[in-house]
C-alpha cells in the first residue's frame, strides 16, 4: 500500500501519483496532504484541485467541490473530463448555467468525449431546451451504441418533449442492453403511468426496487402510481420504506406531502411540505407542493407567493408553478390578472396546451378560426404522443369552445372521446352505487328518523347538497354574501368523519345516540375553525346528498338545502366537464342518467323522513325567475336576518374552485337553461337512460330499477361497500404534470 513521508522530496507528477494511489486506496487524508503540499509549491495546480475536487464530491461537500474544480477549469491547459466532472457537480447544485458553459468547454476540448456530450445533454434537458438536448444525446448514442445509459437519458429527454412513442422506445432498448438497470425500469414506470398504465408501471417501479434497494426515484414513481390507483396503504408502505434508508430526504417529505393533500390531511400535507423546505431550501418541488396545500386551505396570497418562487428556482416545474398560479387567480375571480397569467405560461412556454387547456374557461369562444383551437386539435391530432391526462383535458376544453360556437357535431366528437378516455381509466358499477343507495334509504327510515332530537345542538353548518352543477354554487354565493354566513366551498369534513369509523354510511344509521353525537362533534372540530366568527358555514360538498339522514340524525340543528335543477341540463353540464374528484358517474351518457335516477330516488325519501324545518329544496329555474324571493327564503330558513348585500353576491370577491367560477361573478342570467335541447340528436344515451319523452327507439322510457325494489341492507358492513361516488365537484385543468426523474 502506498505510504508518503513529509521529509521526501517529490516532483509535483510523483506526488500526484500518489495522491491518486492513496485515494484509489482509501486513504483520503494521506491524498489530500499531497494534494496540498502540490498547491503550496504550484498554486491552482489544476490536477491537484481536480482530485481534491473528486474527494469533497464525494463527502458530500458540493460546494467545496465546486470550488475546487472551478479554479481547475480556469487553467490554460485542462483535461476535458474535468471540466465535465465540473458541469455534472455544477448541475447537482442547480447551478444549470454554470453548468452548461462548462459542458461546452468540455466538448469544445474534446469533441470525441462521450461523458461531455452526455453531461451537456442533461443539463440542456434540465434546462428546459429539449431539442438541444436530444441532439446531444444522440451524439452520445452515435459514439457509444451499446451503452444503456445514453439511451436511458435520450429517453428523458423524449419523455420531456413529450414524445412518449420515442421515449418508450428508448427506455426498452436501454433494458435490452441492461436487463438489470433499476434506472431505468423506473424511468419507465414513471413514463407508464403518464399514460395511464398504472398496473405495467407499478410492475417497472417493484422492479427497480427489487434491482436496487436504495433508489429513491424508484420509490418515489412507486408511490405516485399507488396514488394513482386510490391504493393509499401502498402509498405508505413505499414512503415508509423509502424514509427507512434516507430519512432526511426532502423528496420523501414532498411526496409525502402531495399524498396527505390528496387525502385532504392537510394540516400534515403542510407539515411535510415545511419540513422538506426545511431540508432543502430551494427546491422548487417542494415550494410547489406547499403552494398548493396553501391554496387548497384558502390561503390565496401565500400560495400565490409560492407557486411564484418554484417558478424562479431551477429545474423543471417552473411551468406547472405558472399553471397553478394563473389557476389560483381564475378561482379568485381575478379575471383579467388571471388571463394575463395564463399568457405568461404561453409565453415561457410556447404552445403549451395545459395553459391553453386551463384558460379556455375562463374565456368565451366566438370564432372558429380561434389559434388556441388550431392548437389543441393538433394536440389531440398527435395521440399517444401526449400524457392521457391532458389529452382528456384537451378533449374536454375542444367540447367547451365548439359549444361556444354552437357547433354540436364537433363539440360531441371531442367530448365523447374525453369521456371515453377517462371512463376506461377506472372501473365503476352502476348498479352497485344504485344498491347502495337502496341501502341507504332503507337504513334511515321514518321510525329510525323519527328519533329525539337535541335542540341543545350546534346551528353552525348548513349543507347544500345535490347533484354537480345543479346550482350549489349559486346558493352559497348568494349566502356567502350575507355578513353572518361563511362560505367553505366543497368540504371533505363529513366523509372524513364517516371514513373515520371505518363503517359504510348505512351501517351508522344504527349507532346509538352517543356514538352519533361524538360523530357530529368530529365534523364540527373540523368545520368551526373556518368560521371566522360567523353564525352559518356552508358546505356545499354536492355528494352530501348521500348523507342528509345521517346529518339530520349526528347534526339534528343543521340546515340542509337541496339545490335541484332540470334532470337534462344538470346531467350534460357534468358530462361537458372534466372533475378533478371521483365523480366515475359522469363519463357515459348511460351511467349519468343511472346515476341521476338513482339520485332523484333517494332525494324523494329523504323529502319524506326529513324535519321540515331542516330542509327545504331551492329550484334553480325559480331562483334564476326571481333571485330575491329565493334568496330571502333561504337566508329566513338559516334563521338570519335579510341583508341585500345577498343580491350583490356577483361582487363577493371570495375564492370560488369549481366551474361554476366565471358564473358567479356575474349577476344572474337564464341563458343555460334548457340548452340540452340544443343537442338532443347527441344526448340520445343519456335521455333513454332518464326515460324522457325526447329519446328515440322503443327502450327509451325504461329507467333503472327504482330504489324500493333493492333488498335489505347487509347484516355486517363488507370492506366492498362503495364510497361517496363523488367527493368533489370541482372541474379542472390537467395536473400540471408529475416532476419527471432521472
Amino acid at each position: 500500500m502506498p505510504t508518503s513521508r513529509p521529509s521526501e522530496t517529490l516532483t509535483i507528477p510523483e506526488a500526484l501519483s500518489r495522491a491518486h494511489a492513496h485515494w484509489e486506496a482509501g486513504q483520503a487524508a494521506q491524498a489530500e496532504t499531497l494534494c496540498r503540499r502540490v498547491l503550496a509549491a504550484v498554486p491552482d495546480q489544476p490536477d491537484a484541485l481536480h482530485l481534491l475536487g473528486l474527494m469533497a464530491h464525494a463527502y458530500g461537500h458540493l460546494d467545496a467541490a465546486i470550488a475546487h474544480l472551478g479554479t481547475a477549469c480556469r487553467a490554460p491547459s485542462v483535461p476535458a473530463s474535468y471540466a465535465a466532472n465540473l458541469a455534472e457537480m455544477c448541475r447537482q447544485k442547480g447551478l444549470l448555467a454554470q453548468a452548461e458553459a462548462a459542458a461546452r468547454q468540455a466538448v469544445a476540448l474534446d469533441p470525441a468525449l462521450v461523458a461531455g456530450w452526455n453531461n451537456l445533454g442533461i443539463v440542456l434537458q434540465e434546462a428546459g431546451h429539449y431539442d438541444e438536448s436530444h441532439a446531444c444525446l444522440e451524439r452520445v448514442v452515435a459514439l457509444r451504441p451499446h451503452w444503456a445509459d445514453a439511451y436511458n437519458n435520450l429517453g428523458n429527454t423524449c419523455r420531456r418533449q413529450q414524445r412518449f412513442d420515442l421515449a418508450e422506445t428508448h427506455y426498452r432498448r436501454a433494458l435490452a442492453l441492461d436487463p438489470d438497470s433499476a434506472l431505468a425500469h423506473s424511468n419507465l414506470a414513471f413514463l407508464l403511468s403518464t399514460q395511464g398504465r398504472l398496473d405495467e408501471a407499478a410492475v417497472e417501479a417493484r422492479t427497480a426496487i427489487d434491482l436496487d434497494p436504495r433508489m429513491i426515484d424508484a420509490y418515489l414513481n412507486l408511490a405516485d402510481v399507488e396514488a394513482s390507483r386510490h391504493r393509499y396503504d401502498a402509498v405508505w408502505q413505499a414512503l415508509d420504506m423509502l424514509r427507512a434508508f434516507a430519512p432526511h430526504h426532502p423528496a420523501e417529505r414532498v411526496a409525502r406531502a402531495k399524498a396527505l393533500r390528496q387525502r385532504e390531511q392537510l394540516d400534515a400535507a403542510l407539515t411535510c411540505a415545511r419540513e422538506a423546505l426545511a431540508l432543502a431550501p430551494h427546491n422548487a418541488e417542494a415550494h410547489h407542493v406547499l403552494a398548493q396545500i396553501l391554496q387548497t386551505l384558502g390561503r390565496t396570497d401565500d400560495a400565490l407567493d409560492a407557486f411564484a418562487q418554484a417558478a424562479r428556482l431551477p429545474g423543471t416545474l417552473r411551468e406547472s408553478a405558472l399553471l397553478g398560479r394563473a389557476a389560483l387567480l381564475t378561482e379568485a375571480g381575478s379575471r383579467d390578472a388571471a388571463l394575463n397569467a395564463w399568457q405568461d405560461v404561453l409565453t415561457a412556454f410556447p404552445g403549451s396546451a395545459r395553459a391553453i387547456v386551463g384558460r379556455a374557461d375562463t374565456r368565451t369562444f366566438t370564432d372558429a378560426d380561434d389559434s388556441d383551437i388550431a392548437a389543441l386539435e393538433d394536440y389531440v391530432a398527435a395521440g399517444e404522443r401526449h400524457p392521457l391526462d391532458v389529452r382528456v383535458a384537451a378533449r374536454f376544453a375542444l367540447g367547451k369552445a365548439y359549444l361556444d360556437l354552437g357547433d354540436g357535431a364537433r363539440a360531441f366528437a371531442h367530448l365523447d372521446e374525453g369521456n371515453r378516455l377517462k371512463r376506461a381509466s377506472f372501473d365503476y358499477d352502476s348498479a352497485a352505487a344504485g344498491a347502495w343507495m337502496g341501502r341507504i334509504a332503507q337504513a334511515f327510515d321514518a321510525v329510525r328518523m323519527a328519533g329525539s332530537r337535541d335542540d341543545a345542538a350546534s346551528s353552525l353548518p348548513v349543507f347544500v347538497i345535490g347533484m354537480p352543477h345543479s346550482g350549489t354554487t349559486l346558493i352559497e354565493q348568494i349566502l356567502a354574501s350575507h355578513p353572518q354566513v361563511k362560505g367553505a366551498g366543497e368540504l371533505p369534513a363529513l366523509r372524513l368523519a364517516v371514513d373515520a369509523r371505518g363503517l359504510p354510511v348505512e351501517a351508522l344509521a344504527a349507532l346509538p345516540d352517543d356514538a352519533l353525537a361524538a360523530l357530529g362533534r368530529d365534523y364540527l372540530g373540523r368545520v368551526e375553525p373556518l368560521a371566522d366568527g360567523a353564525a352559518r358555514v356552508v358546505d356545499k360538498m354536492p355528494a352530501n346528498f348521500l348523507y342528509a339522514g345521517l346529518i339530520a340524525r349526528c347534526l339534528p340543528n343543521a340546515r340542509i338545502i337541496h339545490a335541484r335543477r332540470d334532470p337534462v341540463d344538470t346531467c350534460l353540464s357534468c358530462y361537458s366537464k372534466l372533475f378533478a374528484g371521483e365523480q366515475r358517474f359522469t363519463y357515459d351518457q348511460t351511467e349519468l342518467g343511472e346515476f341521476y335516477h338513482y339520485y332523484e330516488q333517494l332525494l324523494a325519501h329523504w323529502r319524506k323522513v326529513l324535519p321540515a324545518d331542516r330542509f327545504i329544496e331551492v329550484d334553480y329555474d325559480a331562483l334564476v325567475d326571481d333571485v330575491k324571493r329565493e334568496s330571502r327564503r333561504m337566508v329566513a330558513f338559516l334563521g338570519l336576518p335579510w341583508d341585500d348585500a345577498c343580491l350583490a353576491f356577483h361582487e363577493n370577491p371570495r375564492v370560488v374552485r369549481t366551474a361554476s367560477v366565471s358564473q358567479v361573478r356575474q349577476p344572474i342570467y337564464a341563458t343555460s337553461r334548457g340548452r340540452w335541447r340544443r343537442y338532443a340528436a347527441h344526448l340520445q344515451p343519456l335521455l333513454a337512460a332518464l326515460g324522457h319523452p325526447d329519446a328515440h327507439g322503443a327502450d327509451a322510457a325504461a329507467p333503472p330499477v327504482a330504489l324500493s325494489t333493492f333488498g335489505a341492507p347487509p347484516a355486517h358492513a363488507t370492506p366492498d361497500t362503495p364510497r361517496a361516488p363523488g367527493v368533489t365537484a370541482t372541474p379542472r385543468a390537467p395536473d400540471a404534470g408529475k416532476e419527471p426523474r432521472r
